[in-house]
Protein backbone atom coordinates (compact mmCIF):
# COMPACT_ATOMS: atom_id res chain seq x y z
CA UNK A 1 0.00 0.00 0.00
CA UNK A 2 0.81 3.00 -0.84
CA UNK A 3 2.79 5.07 2.64
CA UNK A 4 2.22 8.60 1.44
CA UNK A 5 -0.69 10.84 1.04
CA UNK A 6 -1.22 11.92 -2.66
CA UNK A 7 1.33 14.97 -4.25
CA UNK A 8 -0.36 18.32 -2.39
CA UNK A 9 -2.58 16.38 0.16
CA UNK A 10 -1.49 16.62 3.90
CA UNK A 11 -2.43 14.96 7.23
CA UNK A 12 -3.51 17.50 10.25
CA UNK A 13 -1.97 16.56 13.44
CA UNK A 14 -4.91 16.86 16.59
CA UNK A 15 -4.16 20.22 17.54
CA UNK A 16 -4.32 21.70 13.51
CA UNK A 17 -8.02 19.82 13.62
CA UNK A 18 -8.87 21.47 16.61
CA UNK A 19 -7.69 25.10 15.70
CA UNK A 20 -9.39 24.57 11.93
CA UNK A 21 -12.34 23.71 14.38
CA UNK A 22 -12.03 26.79 17.10
CA UNK A 23 -11.75 29.06 13.46
CA UNK A 24 -14.64 28.32 11.63
CA UNK A 25 -16.75 28.65 14.81
CA UNK A 26 -15.14 32.09 15.58
CA UNK A 27 -16.31 32.62 12.09
CA UNK A 28 -19.48 30.93 11.75
CA UNK A 29 -20.69 33.00 15.11
CA UNK A 30 -20.21 36.04 13.06
CA UNK A 31 -22.13 35.35 10.21
CA UNK A 32 -25.17 34.43 12.06
CA UNK A 33 -24.98 37.37 14.09
CA UNK A 34 -25.23 39.22 10.99
CA UNK A 35 -28.40 37.08 9.38
CA UNK A 36 -26.57 34.51 7.35
CA UNK A 37 -28.16 30.93 6.83
CA UNK A 38 -25.65 28.24 6.99
CA UNK A 39 -25.55 26.04 3.50
CA UNK A 40 -23.57 23.21 2.69
CA UNK A 41 -22.73 22.71 -1.26
CA UNK A 42 -21.72 19.36 -2.99
CA UNK A 43 -18.29 18.52 -3.05
CA UNK A 44 -18.58 16.92 -6.37
CA UNK A 45 -20.05 18.81 -8.96
CA UNK A 46 -20.35 18.99 -12.82
CA UNK A 47 -17.87 20.40 -14.30
CA UNK A 48 -19.98 22.75 -16.43
CA UNK A 49 -20.91 24.31 -12.58
CA UNK A 50 -17.46 24.58 -11.72
CA UNK A 51 -16.31 26.33 -14.82
CA UNK A 52 -18.50 28.93 -14.42
CA UNK A 53 -19.22 29.84 -18.04
CA UNK A 54 -15.51 29.65 -18.46
CA UNK A 55 -14.52 31.60 -15.46
CA UNK A 56 -12.45 29.39 -14.00
CA UNK A 57 -10.50 27.37 -16.27
CA UNK A 58 -11.03 23.55 -16.66
CA UNK A 59 -6.97 23.02 -15.60
CA UNK A 60 -7.76 24.19 -12.02
CA UNK A 61 -10.40 21.80 -11.71
CA UNK A 62 -9.61 17.95 -10.21
CA UNK A 63 -11.46 15.90 -12.44
CA UNK A 64 -13.13 12.40 -11.33
CA UNK A 65 -13.44 9.43 -13.47
CA UNK A 66 -17.32 9.01 -14.40
CA UNK A 67 -19.39 8.93 -16.74
CA UNK A 68 -20.59 12.38 -16.62
CA UNK A 69 -18.04 15.29 -16.56
CA UNK A 70 -17.39 15.83 -12.88
CA UNK A 71 -14.98 17.12 -10.78
CA UNK A 72 -14.21 19.00 -7.43
CA UNK A 73 -14.91 21.94 -6.33
CA UNK A 74 -12.06 24.37 -6.19
CA UNK A 75 -14.18 27.20 -5.21
CA UNK A 76 -18.08 27.30 -3.00
CA UNK A 77 -19.30 30.29 -5.28
CA UNK A 78 -20.33 29.06 -8.37
CA UNK A 79 -22.36 25.93 -6.46
CA UNK A 80 -23.98 28.33 -4.12
CA UNK A 81 -24.97 30.40 -6.83
CA UNK A 82 -26.17 27.77 -8.78
CA UNK A 83 -28.47 26.44 -5.68
CA UNK A 84 -29.87 30.28 -5.29
CA UNK A 85 -31.08 30.79 -8.52
CA UNK A 86 -32.55 27.13 -8.46
CA UNK A 87 -33.52 25.31 -5.26
CA UNK A 88 -33.64 28.89 -3.69
CA UNK A 89 -35.41 30.86 -6.25
CA UNK A 90 -38.49 31.62 -4.41
CA UNK A 91 -36.39 32.81 -1.44
CA UNK A 92 -36.92 36.68 -0.69
CA UNK A 93 -34.26 38.89 -1.71
CA UNK A 94 -31.66 39.79 -0.08
CA UNK A 95 -30.72 35.94 0.27
CA UNK A 96 -27.61 35.68 2.84
CA UNK A 97 -25.60 32.37 2.72
CA UNK A 98 -22.68 30.90 4.40
CA UNK A 99 -20.86 27.84 4.17
CA UNK A 100 -17.30 25.67 5.06
CA UNK A 101 -15.32 22.88 4.09
CA UNK A 102 -12.89 21.78 1.86
CA UNK A 103 -12.01 23.17 -1.96
CA UNK A 104 -9.47 21.46 -4.56
CA UNK A 105 -7.72 22.68 -7.28
CA UNK A 106 -4.93 21.24 -9.51
CA UNK A 107 -1.36 22.77 -10.54
CA UNK A 108 1.44 21.05 -12.21
CA UNK A 109 4.35 19.64 -9.51
CA UNK A 110 8.05 21.67 -9.38
CA UNK A 111 9.47 17.69 -10.84
CA UNK A 112 6.17 17.32 -12.90
CA UNK A 113 3.24 15.39 -12.40
CA UNK A 114 -0.53 16.65 -10.95
CA UNK A 115 -0.34 18.14 -7.63
CA UNK A 116 -3.84 18.29 -5.94
CA UNK A 117 -4.21 21.19 -3.42
CA UNK A 118 -6.79 20.51 -0.49
CA UNK A 119 -7.80 23.47 1.25
CA UNK A 120 -10.32 24.55 4.12
CA UNK A 121 -12.20 27.51 3.79
CA UNK A 122 -15.53 29.57 5.16
CA UNK A 123 -17.34 32.45 3.72
CA UNK A 124 -19.94 34.24 2.93
CA UNK A 125 -22.95 34.94 -0.42
CA UNK A 126 -25.10 37.48 -0.26
CA UNK A 127 -27.88 37.49 -3.53
CA UNK A 128 -30.08 40.49 -4.64
CA UNK A 129 -28.47 43.43 -3.71
CA UNK A 130 -27.58 45.53 -7.47
CA UNK A 131 -26.14 48.36 -5.23
CA UNK A 132 -22.85 49.08 -3.79
CA UNK A 133 -24.72 48.81 -0.39
CA UNK A 134 -23.80 45.10 -0.85
CA UNK A 135 -19.98 45.42 -0.86
CA UNK A 136 -20.45 47.36 2.34
CA UNK A 137 -22.24 45.14 3.87
CA UNK A 138 -19.57 42.26 2.79
CA UNK A 139 -16.71 44.00 3.70
CA UNK A 140 -18.10 45.16 7.30
CA UNK A 141 -18.75 41.70 7.67
CA UNK A 142 -15.17 40.56 7.15
CA UNK A 143 -13.72 43.35 9.31
CA UNK A 144 -15.94 41.93 11.55
CA UNK A 145 -14.81 38.60 10.95
CA UNK A 146 -11.11 39.33 11.33
CA UNK A 147 -11.72 40.94 14.71
CA UNK A 148 -12.62 37.20 16.22
CA UNK A 149 -9.40 36.11 14.05
CA UNK A 150 -6.62 37.55 16.68
CA UNK A 151 -4.60 38.75 14.19
CA UNK A 152 -1.42 40.87 15.50
CA UNK A 153 -0.59 44.77 14.30
CA UNK A 154 3.01 42.82 13.51
CA UNK A 155 1.05 41.09 10.43
CA UNK A 156 0.69 43.92 8.74
CA UNK A 157 -3.44 43.17 7.47
CA UNK A 158 -4.22 44.93 4.47
CA UNK A 159 -7.27 44.90 2.51
CA UNK A 160 -6.64 45.42 -0.71
CA UNK A 161 -8.95 47.01 -3.45
CA UNK A 162 -10.11 46.63 -6.85
CA UNK A 163 -12.34 47.34 -9.85
CA UNK A 164 -13.45 45.65 -12.96
CA UNK A 165 -14.23 49.50 -14.13
CA UNK A 166 -10.78 50.54 -13.12
CA UNK A 167 -9.25 47.89 -15.35
CA UNK A 168 -11.59 49.12 -18.49
CA UNK A 169 -10.75 52.46 -17.31
CA UNK A 170 -6.81 51.58 -18.02
CA UNK A 171 -7.65 49.93 -21.14
CA UNK A 172 -10.17 52.00 -22.75
CA UNK A 173 -7.02 53.21 -25.53
CA UNK A 174 -6.51 49.92 -26.46
CA UNK A 175 -8.38 47.34 -28.31
CA UNK A 176 -8.00 43.94 -29.96
CA UNK A 177 -4.93 41.50 -28.86
CA UNK A 178 -2.85 44.06 -27.68
CA UNK A 179 -5.41 44.95 -24.98
CA UNK A 180 -5.43 41.32 -23.64
CA UNK A 181 -1.32 41.53 -23.47
CA UNK A 182 -1.73 44.90 -21.73
CA UNK A 183 -4.00 43.68 -19.03
CA UNK A 184 -2.26 40.58 -18.51
CA UNK A 185 1.20 42.63 -17.99
CA UNK A 186 -0.98 44.58 -15.47
CA UNK A 187 -2.08 41.75 -13.50
CA UNK A 188 0.76 40.10 -13.62
CA UNK A 189 2.96 43.47 -12.71
CA UNK A 190 5.42 42.76 -15.65
CA UNK A 191 7.46 46.02 -16.07
CA UNK A 192 9.38 43.73 -19.01
CA UNK A 193 6.23 42.87 -20.96
CA UNK A 194 4.85 46.30 -21.35
CA UNK A 195 8.18 48.56 -22.08
CA UNK A 196 8.21 45.62 -25.24
CA UNK A 197 4.99 46.18 -26.28
CA UNK A 198 4.98 48.21 -29.47
CA UNK A 199 3.41 51.33 -28.14
CA UNK A 200 3.80 55.08 -28.26
CA UNK A 201 6.50 56.26 -25.80
CA UNK A 202 3.52 58.27 -23.82
CA UNK A 203 1.11 55.07 -23.20
CA UNK A 204 4.50 52.70 -22.04
CA UNK A 205 5.51 55.94 -19.72
CA UNK A 206 0.73 56.54 -18.88
CA UNK A 207 0.88 51.95 -18.10
CA UNK A 208 3.95 52.28 -16.21
CA UNK A 209 2.62 54.89 -14.03
CA UNK A 210 -0.19 53.15 -13.54
CA UNK A 211 1.25 49.91 -12.94
CA UNK A 212 2.86 51.64 -10.08
CA UNK A 213 -0.86 53.42 -8.76
CA UNK A 214 -1.54 51.91 -5.45
CA UNK A 215 -2.08 53.35 -2.25
CA UNK A 216 -4.63 54.64 -0.15
CA UNK A 217 -7.82 55.31 -2.10
CA UNK A 218 -7.82 58.71 -2.12
CA UNK A 219 -4.13 59.08 -3.70
CA UNK A 220 -5.09 56.23 -6.10
CA UNK A 221 -8.74 58.23 -6.92
CA UNK A 222 -6.90 61.43 -7.16
CA UNK A 223 -4.60 60.56 -10.03
CA UNK A 224 -6.84 58.30 -12.05
CA UNK A 225 -9.17 61.44 -11.93
CA UNK A 226 -6.16 63.23 -13.51
CA UNK A 227 -5.17 60.82 -16.05
CA UNK A 228 -9.58 59.69 -17.02
CA UNK A 229 -11.49 62.53 -15.39
CA UNK A 230 -14.17 61.59 -12.84
CA UNK A 231 -15.96 58.89 -13.12
CA UNK A 232 -19.10 56.95 -11.26
CA UNK A 233 -17.14 54.23 -9.80
CA UNK A 234 -14.47 56.48 -7.90
CA UNK A 235 -17.64 57.96 -5.60
CA UNK A 236 -19.09 54.60 -5.39
CA UNK A 237 -15.51 54.04 -3.83
CA UNK A 238 -14.85 57.05 -1.83
CA UNK A 239 -18.21 56.04 -0.09
CA UNK A 240 -17.05 52.61 0.30
CA UNK A 241 -13.33 53.72 1.92
CA UNK A 242 -14.85 56.12 3.67
CA UNK A 243 -17.28 53.81 5.59
CA UNK A 244 -14.58 51.20 6.39
CA UNK A 245 -11.97 53.41 7.06
CA UNK A 246 -13.07 53.28 11.64
CA UNK A 247 -13.46 49.59 11.53
CA UNK A 248 -10.25 49.00 9.51
CA UNK A 249 -8.18 51.91 11.77
CA UNK A 250 -9.71 49.76 14.70
CA UNK A 251 -8.02 46.71 13.76
CA UNK A 252 -5.40 48.37 12.44
CA UNK A 253 -5.81 47.03 8.62
CA UNK A 254 -4.66 48.95 6.01
CA UNK A 255 -6.83 49.82 2.78
CA UNK A 256 -4.80 49.99 -0.30
CA UNK A 257 -6.56 50.61 -3.55
CA UNK A 258 -5.01 48.94 -6.73
CA UNK A 259 -6.10 49.68 -10.18
CA UNK A 260 -4.83 46.80 -12.01
CA UNK A 261 -5.62 44.25 -9.58
CA UNK A 262 -7.58 41.24 -10.37
CA UNK A 263 -8.02 37.83 -9.11
CA UNK A 264 -6.83 34.61 -10.54
CA UNK A 265 -10.15 33.40 -10.93
CA UNK A 266 -12.35 35.55 -13.30
CA UNK A 267 -15.69 35.41 -11.74
CA UNK A 268 -15.75 38.62 -10.82
CA UNK A 269 -17.37 42.11 -12.65
CA UNK A 270 -17.22 44.78 -9.92
CA UNK A 271 -15.41 45.48 -6.93
CA UNK A 272 -12.75 42.78 -6.11
CA UNK A 273 -10.20 42.32 -2.97
CA UNK A 274 -8.28 40.28 -1.14
CA UNK A 275 -7.10 40.30 2.75
CA UNK A 276 -3.33 40.29 3.09
CA UNK A 277 -1.21 39.17 6.11
CA UNK A 278 3.00 39.22 6.33
CA UNK A 279 3.60 35.53 6.81
CA UNK A 280 6.56 33.84 8.47
CA UNK A 281 8.60 34.32 5.23
CA UNK A 282 6.33 35.73 2.92
CA UNK A 283 3.03 37.65 2.44
CA UNK A 284 0.00 35.59 2.71
CA UNK A 285 -3.67 35.17 1.22
CA UNK A 286 -6.43 35.06 3.88
CA UNK A 287 -9.64 36.15 2.57
CA UNK A 288 -10.49 37.38 -0.96
CA UNK A 289 -13.85 38.04 -2.86
CA UNK A 290 -16.19 40.74 -4.78
CA UNK A 291 -19.16 40.72 -6.31
CA UNK A 292 -19.77 38.51 -9.23
CA UNK A 293 -23.21 39.26 -11.27
CA UNK A 294 -22.65 37.45 -14.43
CA UNK A 295 -22.05 33.88 -12.60
CA UNK A 296 -25.87 34.55 -11.18
CA UNK A 297 -27.38 35.78 -14.45
CA UNK A 298 -25.40 32.55 -15.96
CA UNK A 299 -27.14 30.48 -13.39
CA UNK A 300 -30.25 31.43 -14.76
CA UNK A 301 -31.82 34.29 -12.01
CA UNK A 302 -33.31 36.82 -14.24
CA UNK A 303 -32.31 40.10 -14.99
CA UNK A 304 -33.59 41.87 -11.67
CA UNK A 305 -32.47 39.63 -9.78
CA UNK A 306 -29.17 38.95 -11.14
CA UNK A 307 -26.93 40.53 -8.63
CA UNK A 308 -24.42 38.64 -6.17
CA UNK A 309 -20.96 39.01 -4.06
CA UNK A 310 -19.00 37.07 -1.38
CA UNK A 311 -15.86 36.24 0.43
CA UNK A 312 -14.15 33.53 1.20
CA UNK A 313 -11.54 33.21 4.31
CA UNK A 314 -8.91 30.53 4.21
CA UNK A 315 -8.61 28.29 7.11
CA UNK A 316 -5.53 26.79 6.91
CA UNK A 317 -2.89 30.03 6.29
CA UNK A 318 -4.75 32.03 9.02
CA UNK A 319 -4.19 29.03 11.39
CA UNK A 320 -0.36 29.18 10.29
CA UNK A 321 -0.38 32.75 11.50
CA UNK A 322 -2.35 32.68 14.70
CA UNK A 323 -0.04 30.99 17.47
CA UNK A 324 -1.63 31.74 20.86
CA UNK A 325 -5.62 30.29 20.22
CA UNK A 326 -7.60 29.59 23.20
CA UNK A 327 -7.55 26.00 21.83
CA UNK A 328 -3.70 25.47 22.50
CA UNK A 329 -3.83 27.33 25.96
CA UNK A 330 -6.60 24.30 26.42
CA UNK A 331 -4.82 21.88 25.40
CA UNK A 332 -1.90 22.91 27.84
CA UNK A 333 -4.07 22.66 30.85
CA UNK A 334 -5.23 18.76 29.74
CA UNK A 335 -5.29 15.94 33.00
CA UNK A 336 -3.47 12.38 33.13
CA UNK A 337 -5.31 10.35 35.80
CA UNK A 338 -2.56 8.03 36.69
CA UNK A 339 -3.16 4.98 39.56
CA UNK A 340 -0.91 3.50 41.16
CA UNK A 341 -0.19 -0.54 41.65
CA UNK A 342 -2.13 -0.26 45.54
CA UNK A 343 -5.08 1.34 43.10
CA UNK A 344 -7.02 0.41 40.32
CA UNK A 345 -8.58 1.40 36.94
CA UNK A 346 -12.23 1.62 38.49
CA UNK A 347 -11.21 4.35 41.21
CA UNK A 348 -8.83 6.19 38.15
CA UNK A 349 -12.20 6.32 35.98
CA UNK A 350 -14.28 7.93 38.67
CA UNK A 351 -11.56 10.18 39.34
CA UNK A 352 -11.55 11.23 35.56
CA UNK A 353 -15.20 11.56 35.27
CA UNK A 354 -15.03 14.03 38.09
CA UNK A 355 -13.24 16.11 36.02
CA UNK A 356 -15.38 15.82 32.43
CA UNK A 357 -17.81 16.96 35.07
CA UNK A 358 -16.11 20.18 35.25
CA UNK A 359 -15.42 20.58 31.90
CA UNK A 360 -11.99 19.93 31.98
CA UNK A 361 -10.34 17.31 29.24
CA UNK A 362 -8.68 14.44 31.29
CA UNK A 363 -7.37 11.34 29.61
CA UNK A 364 -6.28 7.50 31.61
CA UNK A 365 -2.90 5.58 31.84
CA UNK A 366 -4.86 2.29 31.27
CA UNK A 367 -2.12 0.44 33.38
CA UNK A 368 -1.03 1.09 36.46
CA UNK A 369 2.01 2.70 37.19
CA UNK A 370 5.06 1.84 39.29
CA UNK A 371 5.54 5.25 41.16
CA UNK A 372 4.44 9.08 40.80
CA UNK A 373 7.81 9.82 39.13
CA UNK A 374 7.34 7.33 36.64
CA UNK A 375 3.31 9.07 36.21
CA UNK A 376 5.00 12.57 36.13
CA UNK A 377 7.49 11.44 32.96
CA UNK A 378 4.54 10.01 31.03
CA UNK A 379 2.38 13.66 31.35
CA UNK A 380 5.59 15.25 30.40
CA UNK A 381 6.31 12.92 27.13
CA UNK A 382 2.18 13.64 26.37
CA UNK A 383 2.46 17.32 26.29
CA UNK A 384 2.98 18.50 29.57
CA UNK A 385 -0.44 17.76 30.49
CA UNK A 386 -1.28 18.15 34.54
CA UNK A 387 -1.22 15.03 36.50
CA UNK A 388 -3.47 13.35 38.83
CA UNK A 389 -2.31 10.49 40.95
CA UNK A 390 -4.73 8.30 41.98
CA UNK A 391 -2.31 6.35 45.05
CA UNK A 392 -4.95 5.40 48.09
Amino acid sequence: MALQPAAGAKDLNPRQVETNRQLTERLASVYRLWGYDEVSPPRVERLATLMAGGAIDSSDIVRLVADDPLGLRPEMTASIARAACTRFADRQRPLRLWASGTVFRTRSADEGGQCIEENLQSGVELFGVSGSEAEMELLSLLLASVQTLELQASQKPRLLLGHTALMDLVLRPFSGAVRDQIRTALIDFDRLAIESFDLADAEKTRLLSLLDCRGTPDQVLTKLGSLCGEQPVFDELRRLCAHLASAAQAQAVTIQLDPTFQPHFELYTGLVFQLVCDGRSSPVVIARGGRYDDLVHRCGATDDRAFGAGFSLAIDPIRELISDLDAAKQHQSDVLVAFSTASNLESAMERQRSWHEQGRTAVMALEPLASKQEAEQQAKAQGGLQLDWVDP
